[in-house]
C-alpha cells in the first residue's frame, strides 16, 4: 500500500515567510493534484513546530547570524532564521494547500537542543516522532515524498524512509531546494540510496 507524505509546506516556508524557499508556492498545485490522483492508500504531513528559543535559530546567539553553523546536540547545525514558530501564523499551512485529505500531521523540532529536518527523527535520531509506526499500522510498505525544502526535509525524510524499510520515491516536481546545488548532490544521495526521483505526470 502506498503513503503520500507531503513534508513541511508551511507559510513560513513560502515566498514572504521568515524562510522563504524560491518558487516554493509553485508546488502547492501539484501537491493538491497529488492528493485527488488517487494513486495513494493514505496521506500525511510533517510540520515544523519549533520553540520560540530553539536552538537552530541565529537570533539566540550573540554574534551568530543566519546560515552561519555551530555544533548543536554534537551535529553540525544550520542557524536559521526564526521560522515555524509553534503557534505562529508562519508554522501554518497555507490557506491553498488542501487539507481535508491529510489523515494525520506529525509535528517536529520540539525539542530545542536538536533540529528535526526527517518526519522520522530528529537530527541524532534519539527521538522518533512516531511516523514509522503510524504508516506500518496502515499497512504501508511505500511512501513517495514531497513538501518543502528538497534538500532538507524532503531529503532527510526520504532517506530515512528507506531506512525505515519503505520503498522510497521523492517526486521532484513537487519539491523545492533552499540551494539548488545543494540539492543536485543530495539526488545522488539519494539515488545511491535507492531512493526513485520522478516527476507527477508519471504517476
Amino acid at each position: 500500500m502506498k503513503a503520500l507524505v507531503i513534508a513541511d509546506i508551511q507559510i513560513d516556508f513560502l515566498p514572504g515567510g521568515k524562510l522563504p524557499v524560491n518558487n516554493g508556492n509553485e508546488i502547492i498545485p501539484v501537491v493538491n493534484q497529488l492528493q485527488l490522483s488517487k494513486r495513494f492508500d493514505l496521506i500525511v504531513a510533517t510540520q515544523d513546530w519549533h520553540p520560540h528559543n530553539h536552538g537552530s535559530f541565529a537570533s539566540n546567539y550573540l554574534g551568530k547570524n543566519a546560515f552561519d553553523h555551530i555544533l548543536l546536540g554534537g551535529f553540525d547545525q544550520v542557524l536559521w532564521p526564526n521560522h515555524c514558530v509553534q503557534g505562529s501564523i508562519g508554522a501554518e499551512f497555507p490557506s491553498d494547500l488542501n487539507g481535508n485529505n491529510i489523515e494525520a500531521i506529525f509535528r517536529k523540532g520540539m525539542d530545542k537542543n536538536i533540529d528535526s529536518y526527517s518526519g522520522f527523527f530528529d537530527n541524532g535520531k534519539k527521538k522518533d516522532t512516531g511516523l514509522a509506526a503510524y504508516l506500518k499500522g496502515r499497512n504501508i510498505d511505500e511512501v513517495f515524498i514531497c513538501g518543502l525544502t528538497a534538500d532538507y526535509c524532503v531529503f532527510f525524510t526520504a532517506m530515512d524512509a528507506v531506512d525505515c524499510g519503505f520503498k522510497t520515491t521523492l517526486i521532484e516536481d513537487a519539491t523545492r531546494p533552499i540551494d539548488r546545488a545543494n540539492f543536485i548532490k543530495k539526488l545522488k544521495l539519494l539515488k545511491e540510496k535507492n531512493v526513485s526521483v520522478i516527476n507527477s505526470n508519471i504517476l
